[in-house]
C-alpha cells in the first residue's frame, strides 16, 4: 500500500501529537511492541434503538427503587 502523506510529528510536553488535515475527530489507537502506532479512524454515531440488555437493566432498577430496594442517599453537600 502506498503512503497518502509522509511527516515526521513529535510529541510535546503532554505526550500528545498532532495530525496534520485529520479527515476524522476520534481514532482508535493500537500501540505496538516495536514502537509501530495503528489508527483506525471512528465514527461516532446515535444508536437507532437502546439494547434489550439496557432495557432489561432499566426495568430491574425500577423494580428495586418500587420495591424499596435502594442505597442510602449521597450527601452531597460538600459540592
Amino acid at each position: 500500500m502506498e503512503a497518502v502523506r509522509d511527516y515526521t510529528v513529535h510529541i510535546d510536553d503532554k505526550k500528545r501529537i498532532t495530525l496534520r488535515g485529520a479527515l476524522y475527530q476520534y481514532y482508535h489507537v493500537k500501540e505496538f511492541q516495536n514502537g509501530c502506532i495503528m489508527l483506525e479512524p471512528r465514527e461516532l454515531t446515535v444508536p437507532d434503538s437502546i439494547s434489550g440488555k439496557t432495557l432489561e437493566d432499566m426495568d430491574r432498577a425500577i423494580e428495586n427503587f418500587r420495591m424499596n430496594k435502594v442505597s442510602i442517599p449521597i450527601d452531597l453537600s460538600d459540592f
